[in-house]
């Protein structure tokens, strides 16, 4: 048996190796053939183009000659008059009347002609400015000189006077040195190409040495400057060798590929010629589908020939068939015949191996599988798997049915997967009952299903926390915005009482503070949550910035009547960080501090430097004898939107952001903060954070006392904003501090009042940053840029509402000295003008 069968796949094999080398030989032919049959037409086709392009050449040559005889012409009147000593208006006189005879000649505009007479310009139609432009440095006057007579053409170039492309022609008289020129432009070439001459598809183009188009006659699609620019590259590969093979090829604006054929005439100029390949090799392109279909169909035949005497062949045995489609992804195969209700073991573990033999009653293989499954889940297989059950699901060709169990392995159970496959290729009534071990998936999948339940549950967590905040937030913000309207109506119905004027508009700047204070929170905590959070890392006074935040404090101890200590050793100020953000932090510390504590109570500040060799670290400690906070509460202190839920008789106002927004901060900054509190008895928060060490300098001293009305006395602002409030409300602050303001309403404007300006008239510009047709920054960078000797040096300060760093870097990048966030600090913006003018001074 074994001999036969290898005979036959001996025979099968030999008329397959037959078949094969006689569909090789027949395509090594169809490729010779067709080779040499491409090589002819490309070589064919190269000829005839290099003779259409030379004919193009000398019909362009002729065309040509027309200007060459006209210029002539003009050159011999010109050296005869300069020969018998004309002056320069009786040559211009002639000039104008030879231009009124080229003109009926070859048309109206065609040519602009003038003469160059002993370096002077006489022309036809003079321009300004003839009298101071350097005629010895154009390439058209050398070009004529070294001619010594021969009439010379340029490339195309963009004209001086004109400012367009143009083309010059000219000639050097031979007795006077004169010369005499024309101005042509390219639209006004005339060139005689019969359309006929050029077949369906080829495009035909009259190029200068740097490739400017010239002429030409085309059906490319793309714009004139991008078939300018493919016309350059045509000249780069010309000049480059590329093209000068029969089977070079180019790919033109549409992404076809063409052949290209070229002459260079005697002024330099080329005549190119190019031709789609579909053109020149489209009855090859047939003859190849031809050849391939046949190939194609001879080797269709030698496959099916050979799937023939295959499938003539025995078939695979049963086991080897079922064992290649499923035995590498199960554990345990079965082929089912529902029909005489038994079981056939093509693959089975050793326990069930050793159990019952390898064929069988299908009820035995369902028994034994009783022994190593899950109690709870017997029953259901059992009925799951029944014969019963299997025919029915073949009857409603259900083709994959099955499900996953616990199976004893041993002493330890392991998630399987038992699953019914049917086909049409398996024997009638016949199905493949299989098993595969599925733990590691299963417990993945449990996993999954765990962490998808925790994450839905922390979702649901975080809604609740967002709905609470929302909640106190709506209230918060509410609560302020109702304080500045009604204190506003009744400003409104006072004005007459100074009094009360006076505290209205103090409760007033009081509410708005705190509902600013709000929202900078609510937007700090967005970001955060966003990963837009981002710091600065600039040069800074540490004690400085410290001592800044700590002049606000020091005012509302005295006010609420609390006791504010503060002890600062700052050796090393100068550092590298971001002061925004440093300030941020102490300002949320301190507050909350000011904020939990009663008068009578003790707010303490301390900075002192954490002894380390490696690093320069700073801790600040900020404690009180307030009302503390909860041990339960303490965990939760920088979770978002979480609020101390004791009751309490003290009021809370805040969004619960403060606290998250100093801890994102602080992790930022490769710091650490921690806390100790306990109810009645006051909090410590304790904050290290690390800095690099920057060279220090001096600051100009302030002088103690020095007010706006000093700073602002007679400053010239030009002021920028489209908001009518707050260009009334900044011009008013500055007006009433001594400034003069100039208002834009627009950046455009700012940019055009500080054009027009003398220099030096503005000693400051405040730009708002978004604004219509020209924003803050756009505005900034052609201030800067202009040809002017303060646009440089001119103090520019941003006026935002976006705060942020990034804005910030925006602010910087476009050349401004500063920034001020809005609402406006007014002493802010003071300082902040003082510090510019005085280091412009």
């Amino acid at each position: 048996g074994k001999k036969r069968r290898g005979d036959r796949w001996g025979g099968v094999l030999w008329r397959m190796r037959l078949n094969i080398v006689a569909a090789m030989r027949l395509a090594v032919l169809a490729v010779v053939g067709t080779w040499m049959l491409r090589t002819a037409l490309l070589k064919n086709a190269q000829e005839t183009g290099m003779a259409v392009s030379r004919n193009y050449a000398a019909e362009e040559h002729n065309d040509l000659a027309v200007y060459e005889t006209l210029l002539s012409f003009g050159a011999a009147s010109i050296d005869e008059r300069v020969m018998e000593g004309a002056s320069d208006e009786d040559i211009s006189d002639f000039l104008a009347l030879y231009f009124q005879r080229l003109e009926t000649v070859l048309g109206e505009g065609a040519v602009d002609p003038y003469a160059v007479v002993d370096g002077k310009i006489l022309a036809a139609n003079p321009w300004d400015g003839d009298e101071t432009y350097d005629v010895y440095g154009t390439e058209w006057y050398q070009k004529a000189m070294e001619a010594d007579g021969r009439v010379v053409f340029t490339s195309v170039y963009v004209d001086a006077i004109y400012g367009k492309p143009v083309i010059t022609a000219a000639q050097k008289c031979k007795g006077s040195g004169a010369v005499m020129a024309f101005d042509i432009f390219p639209e006004n070439f005339r060139f005689h190409v019969d359309p006929l001459d050029i077949s369906g598809g080829d495009s035909f183009f009259i190029c200068d040495p740097a490739g400017t188009v010239i002429y030409k006659q085309t059906d490319l699609s793309g714009t004139p400057e991008e078939l300018q620019a493919y016309c350059a590259g045509l000249i780069d590969q010309i000049e480059a060798g590329e093209l000068e093979r029969y089977d070079s090829s180019i790919t033109d604006l549409d992404g076809n590929k063409r052949a290209l054929y070229y002459t260079q005439m005697d002024n330099g100029w080329y005549s190119i010629v190019t031709t789609p390949y579909d053109s020149i090799l489209g009855d090859l392109h047939r003859l190849y589908l031809v050849l391939g279909l046949i190939l194609g169909g001879f080797l269709c035949f030698v496959l099916w020939m050979t799937w023939r005497n295959i499938r003539s062949d025995e078939q695979v045995e049963r086991t080897n068939e079922t064992v290649r489609v499923l035995g590498n992804s199960y554990y345990a195969l079965y082929r089912i015949d529902f029909g005489e209700d038994t079981y056939e073991m093509i693959k089975g573990s050793d326990y069930v191996r050793e159990r019952i033999p390898e064929h069988g009653p299908y009820g035995d293989l369902i028994d034994v599988v009783e022994d190593i499954m899950e109690p709870s889940a017997y029953a259901e297989f059992k009925k799951s798997f029944s014969r019963e059950s299997i025919h029915e699901l073949v009857s409603r060709r259900v083709r994959d049915f099955g499900g996953d169990f616990l199976r004893r392995f041993g002493d330890e159970y392991h998630w399987v997967s038992v699953r019914v496959l049917f086909d049409e290729s398996l024997a009638p009534e016949e199905v493949v009952l299989c098993f595969r071990e599925v733990d590691q998936e299963k417990q993945e999948q449990l996993r999954e299903r765990e962490l998808l339940e925790n994450a839905l549950d922390l979702a649901r967590k975080n809604e609740q926390a967002k709905q609470v905040f929302f909640s106190s937030m709506s209230h918060d913000m509410r609560t302020p915005l109702n304080a500045i309207i009604g204190l506003s109506e009744l400003a409104e119905q006072h004005v007459a009482e100074p009094e009360k004027m006076n505290d209205y508009l103090g409760k007033i700047n009081a509410s708005s503070r705190q509902l600013l204070s709000l929202i900078n929170d609510i937007l700090d905590m967005s970001r955060m949550e966003q990963g837009k959070l981002s710091l600065e890392n600039r040069k800074l006074d540490l004690k400085e910035c410290v001592e800044e935040c700590l002049g606000t404090f020091q005012i509302q101890a005295e006010q609420e009547e609390k006791t504010f200590q503060v002890s600062l050793d700052i050796e090393d100020a100068w550092v590298l960080g971001d002061p925004v953000r440093i300030s941020q932090i102490l300002n949320n510390l301190l507050s909350n501090a000011f904020k939990f504590t009663s008068p009578g109570d003790t707010v303490s500040m301390r900075v002192e430097r954490v002894a380390s060799q490696k690093s320069l670290k700073y801790k600040f400690i900020v404690s009180d004898t307030g009302v503390g906070m909860s041990e339960e509460f303490l965990p939760r202190l920088f979770e978002p939107y979480a609020r101390e839920t004791r009751f309490s008789a003290r009021k809370t106002v805040g969004t619960g952001l403060g606290m998250p927004i100093t801890k994102n901060l602080v992790v930022q900054m490769n710091g650490e903060i921690y806390v100790e509190s306990k109810l009645g008895k006051g909090s410590t928060f304790t904050m290290i954070l690390p800095f690099e060490a920057a060279e220090g300098s001096a600051a100009p001293a302030e002088q103690p006392g020095q007010m706006p009305q000093q700073l602002l006395d007679g400053t010239r602002i030009l002021l920028a904003e489209d908001n009518e409030v707050n260009m009334e409300i900044t011009t008013e602050l500055l007006t009433m501090n001594g400034a003069h303001v100039t208002q834009a309403w627009n950046g455009r404007e700012a940019v055009e009042q500080f054009r027009d300006a003398i220099p030096f008239t503005f000693d400051a510009v405040l730009l708002d940053m978004q604004m219509p047709e020209m924003d803050g920054c756009e505005a900034a960078k052609k201030i800067r840029a202009m040809d002017r000797p303060d646009a440089k040096k001119v103090p520019i300060i941003a006026v935002t509402a976006n705060a942020f760093a990034e804005d910030v870097a925006a602010t910087a990048a476009a050349g401004m000295d500063a920034h001020v966030s809005k609402p406006i600090d007014f002493k802010m913006l003071c300082k902040t003008l003082g510090k510019l003018l005085r280091k412009e001074s």
